[in-house]
This record gives C-alpha cells, sequence and structure tokens, in this order.
C-alpha cells in the first residue's frame, strides 16, 4: 500500500531521545542497527493505518475472567424474589416517582398504576429536573408513549412479560437506539443516528420496560462533562456528578426515571453511585452482551444497572443477563440469585486499614458495623504490596486504539474538556506505549487474576470503602463484579474525583463554599459470576443501614 508518506531516515540522535520515552538505554553500535531496519517498522504501522477500524471490531486477542473449575461453569438458574408485599398506591405523584422498581412492578402488574401514568410522571420530572441537572442527552417521548400503551394493554389483556414490564428507564447514551442519535457524550458523534439496537436495549425491549431518556456520560465514557455541560448530582447540583454514567446516576437518584443503565470500564458505575446515593451492580465481565455499545476498552467494558434498592439491581441483572455470540467477551452463565437465603456466616473479607485511615468516614464505618449486625464473618485481608497501577496502561492503550482515527484525524480536539488527564492527552500519550511493556503488562494482569481467584477461595465476599485501597482497579482488571449502595450522609463542600480521568468528575467551581449534606457509599467485591450473593449481603445491609430511602432536595 502507497497511500502515506514514508518515515524516511531515523538517525541515531533520535532513537537515543525515543529511549527516554520507553526508560531504556542502548549503546552506540545498537542505535546505529536500529536506525537501518526500524524504518520498516514504522512502515507496517502506517500500512495497516489505511485499513479502517470501526470501533465496534473487537481485537482477535480476548479477555476472560474464567479459570478452571470456576463455580460459574455450574449452571443453577435459581431466581427467588423477597416476596415483600408492596404497599398502598401514594397520592402524590412524587412518592410514586421515587419508589423502588419492587413497588413500582407491583402496581402495575395489579393494574393499580398504569405504565400510561407512570411514564407521564416521569416525562414530566424529566423535563423540569433534566435541564437543572443536564442529565439529559434525548428525550423519547414519543417512543415511551407508545411503549406505556402498549404495555397496559398486553398487561389488561393477562400478557404480563414480568417486573420490568411497563417501568420506564434511562439509556446511558452509548447504548444504540435505532432512529434516536446515541451521541457518546462527544461533540464528533452529536449526531450520529444508529440504525440498530443495542441488546440490552432490545432485551429490556422484551421485558417491556419503557425507554424514556438517554442519560448523558461524559465524553467518551470518561468524567461528567459531556458536549452539553456538566451532569450535577442532585444532593448539591454545585458539583458534577461523577463519572462517567452521570446521566443514569443523576436521573435514578433524582427519581426522573424507575431504574436507568449504565457501564463501567474503570469506576464508571461504582463512582457516580457513591456520589448521588444510587445503588449500582456492576456484573462480571462477560455476563451482559455489549453489542450495540460504545466500545471504550474491549477486556475491561461492562454493563450493568443503577437503581434505587438492591433487590431492583437483581431484576434488571435478570433481564440483560443474555449470551451474545456477536460480542466475543459474552458468556452463557445463568443468573442465581435467592433473596431468602441466610446471611449468618457469610465469610466477608476487609482490611482495618480501609476503615481507619484519614480518607475513611462514619458512613463507611456504619457499614461494617452494619455487615456484622446482620451476621457476616468478618476475616481479616491483606493484599499483596503490588502496583495495581501500572495495569492503567492496558486501559489507555485499548482506549486509544478504539478511537485511533478521532485522534489522527484531529477530531478529538472538538472535545470539551483539553487537560492533562482527559482523553486527548491520554490518546496521544498511549502512542508511547511500547508494546513489549503492553504484553508484560498484560502477564502481570493474569497474576493478579490468580491472587484474586486465591483470595476467593475462602471468601464470599469483600468489602470497603469504595475506592478502599487497589480494589475498584483490580475488581476491573480481573472482571469481578461489584455492588455499590449507600451507607450513609457525609458533610462536604464539594469533592474530587477518585478515579482518574475515566471515572472521574472536575468539580464546578461556584466560590460558595456551602457545606451540603451528600451520600457516601460502601461497596461489595463478589466472586466471579456470583452477584446472587452480592445481592443477598447487599439487601441485608440495605435494610440494617436504613438511609435508602432518603431523598435529594431538589
Amino acid at each position: 500500500m502507497t497511500g502515506h508518506k514514508k518515515p524516511g531516515y531515523i538517525s541515531p540522535t533520535a532513537i537515543a531521545e525515543a529511549e527516554k520515552l520507553f526508560g531504556v538505554t542502548y549503546r552506540g553500535s545498537d542505535r546505529a542497527m536500529l536506525s537501518e531496519t526500524v524504518v520498516s517498522q514504522i512502515e507496517r504501522v502506517l500500512d495497516r493505518r489505511q485499513v479502517p477500524l470501526p470501533n465496534a471490531l473487537s481485537p482477535a486477542t480476548g479477555f476472560t475472567p474464567d479459570y478452571p473449575n470456576h463455580p460459574s461453569r455450574r449452571r443453577k438458574g435459581r431466581f427467588r424474589r423477597s416476596g415483600g408485599r408492596a404497599g398502598p398506591l401514594p397520592d402524590n405523584d412524587e412518592d410514586i416517582a421515587f419508589a423502588p422498581l419492587t413497588e413500582l412492578s407491583a402496581w402495575v402488574r395489579n393494574r393499580r398504576l398504569t405504565s400510561a401514568r407512570l411514564t407521564e410522571i416521569y416525562l414530566d420530572r424529566l423535563k423540569r429536573f433534566g435541564p437543572k441537572l443536564e442529565c439529559v442527552v434525548t428525550l423519547t417521548e414519543e417512543i415511551a408513549l407508545k411503549q406505556a400503551a402498549q404495555a397496559d394493554s398486553e398487561i389488561a389483556a393477562g400478557r404480563y412479560r414480568g417486573p420490568l414490564h411497563g417501568i420506564p428507564w434511562g439509556a446511558k447514551d452509548l447504548l444504540d437506539t435505532a432512529g434516536v442519535a446515541t451521541t457518546w457524550g462527544a461533540m464528533p458523534y452529536r449526531k450520529r443516528i444508529p440504525d440498530q439496537d443495542a441488546e440490552v436495549v432490545r432485551l429490556l425491549e422484551e421485558a417491556g420496560a419503557v425507554l424514556v431518556a438517554k442519560t448523558t456520560l461524559g465524553a467518551l465514557a470518561s468524567g461528567d462533562v459531556w458536549f452539553g455541560g456538566q451532569t450535577r448530582n442532585p444532593w448539591n447540583p454545585d458539583e458534577g456528578s461523577s463519572g462517567s454514567s452521570a446521566g443514569s446516576a443523576s436521573a435514578t437518584a433524582a427519581g426522573l426515571v424507575g431504574f436507568s443503565i449504565g457501564s463501567e470500564t474503570l469506576g464508571s458505575i461504582v463512582s457516580p453511585c457513591m456520589r448521588c446515593g444510587t445503588t449500582g451492580l456492576r456484573p462480571t465481565f462477560g455476563r451482559v452482551p455489549r453489542t450495540g455499545a460504545m466500545a471504550l476498552c474491549w477486556s475491561l467494558d461492562k454493563i450493568g444497572p443503577i437503581c434505587r434498592s438492591v433487590e431492583d439491581t437483581a431484576l434488571v441483572l435478570k433481564a440483560i443477563n443474555a449470551h451474545d455470540e456477536r460480542d466475543p467477551g459474552s458468556r452463557d452463565v445463568v443468573f442465581d440469585f435467592d433473596a431468602k437465603a441466610e446471611l449468618e456466616g457469610l465469610r466477608v473479607g476487609y482490611s482495618p486499614d480501609w476503615f481507619e485511615g484519614e480518607d475513611a468516614t462514619e458512613a463507611d464505618r456504619a457499614g461494617l458495623a452494619a455487615a456484622r449486625s446482620i451476621g457476616l464473618e468478618l476475616v481479616e485481608i491483606e493484599l499483596p504490596d503490588l502496583p495495581y497501577q501500572s495495569l492503567y496502561n492496558i486501559l489507555f492503550a485499548e482506549a486509544a486504539a478504539a478511537f485511533e482515527d478521532l485522534t489522527l484525524d484531529g477530531r478529538i480536539d472538538q472535545l470539551v474538556r483539553q487537560d492533562s488527564e482527559a482523553w486527548p492527552n491520554m490518546f496521544r500519550q498511549a502512542r508511547f506505549l511500547s508494546a513489549v511493556d503492553h504484553i508484560q503488562t498484560d502477564r502481570f494482569r493474569r497474576l493478579v487474576m490468580r491472587m484474586m481467584a486465591d483470595l476467593f477461595e475462602d471468601l464470599d465476599a469483600i468489602m470497603g470503602p469504595s475506592f478502599a485501597g487497589s480494589m475498584n482497579v483490580i475488581t476491573n482488571f480481573t472482571g469481578h463484579p461489584s455492588l455499590t449502595l449507600p451507607a450513609g450522609f457525609v458533610e462536604r463542600t464539594m469533592r474530587k474525583s477518585q478515579s482518574r480521568s475515566i471515572g472521574g468528575a472536575t468539580p464546578v467551581e461556584t466560590g460558595r463554599g456551602e457545606v451540603r449534606t451528600v451520600p457516601h457509599g460502601v461497596t461489595l467485591w463478589g466472586r466471579l459470576f456470583d452477584e446472587g450473593t452480592l445481592c443477598r449481603i447487599g439487601m441485608g445491609l440495605e435494610t440494617a443501614l436504613a438511609v435508602r430511602d432518603r431523598r435529594p432536595p431538589l
């Protein structure tokens, strides 16, 4: 191929300067030899760039979180709900809007509440509060009203599809929706209109859910700054809602949807749920199909529910748990959940340092106390002292590859954020990652996977503050699931990001410095494909902590 300019001669002096970027030192004779051969290596790279590679095309080498004889290879398939009865339908629309999915579904099923009325309630709230919170990219009113009418007709005829039937929901705007803009939160894609639904969107439509909005995300799934502004925390609109599932968490916390769908690569469900006081379930890598979702990092991306209660997340996960051969990372694993199973005796690991350090809060310690009170056996653990942060380079390499065209043709300059931790700089910087070091880092990832497999041999879950130690980094790279739920409230003026650019947020500078009461969450990490145990433990903690029902002061 000849569609590019040849690089020409690379001098030994240029090679000596390049060595500084890769942390190596060569002899003069080595540099002289390299100057004769390195041009052909660059030529091969430039030749490959002539072949268009769409975002959805995954690498030939894939990631799987499994290890031999893991329980995920056994198919169980029991799903038992708590069976609690819904109370009477409230007279107040706001009380209806903030009800958990478990109650909404009961009212809709028993026809005390129509899907049409519930949809109108949420559409009204989306129109009133959505602009203030900057949490909606596109309001899908026409689709919602049509789907709600269909749901009411089916339920009236006795064709009830399940607990999501007739329930309005919000989709993070990296999930394709046929005929409706899916912008990825980024200016270059703001007019992108797909012709097919993402598989998760299709599964939820099959379950009878009603799509009311495409919720905001930080541009290309980083932070909470998108092309239309910065998504706000409903508990403190002076700060961002954190990212990147910013709009999904904000809208759910504010009672603008019955539930929402987010995604996580490195903290993008955990971080906004912790900040906004929602409950987020990040499934095991591969449990939920990613077909039709924007790819950021093929070996890390995960899709999961954001709700107002723990059991809600289990109901949503059951609907979107599926195998899809179009997603090379997809696995065929049954979701096993028993809300009525005993908690006493389950072994939960924790590190005392996580709850005693300067960043620990009373809400974190309340979560630990609640764990003891419900009969969990707490086991002290200590993670090996390893350079877990070095795993970031895998993410940066994959993300830069996913958006290579955007970087090379200059459209990356259209992104709102252009600071040192934003994607434009990170994508350019990733060009200087060594392929050899990338493979070595991947081997280190395997080492960490084995470490976690050994740790979970004797534990049912691990519990800690949401960004305890390196657990967010470790479990995202090993593919383990997590459940984040509110544990209490803290007094804060402004909060900075705790998870770098991929899940972080840039605080809105107001200058007022007002102290606000804001939510604070804890996180449970579970065994691979064992989200059911996480949800059981989470339901027990939720009851003991008794903070779920507080609402933001909109």
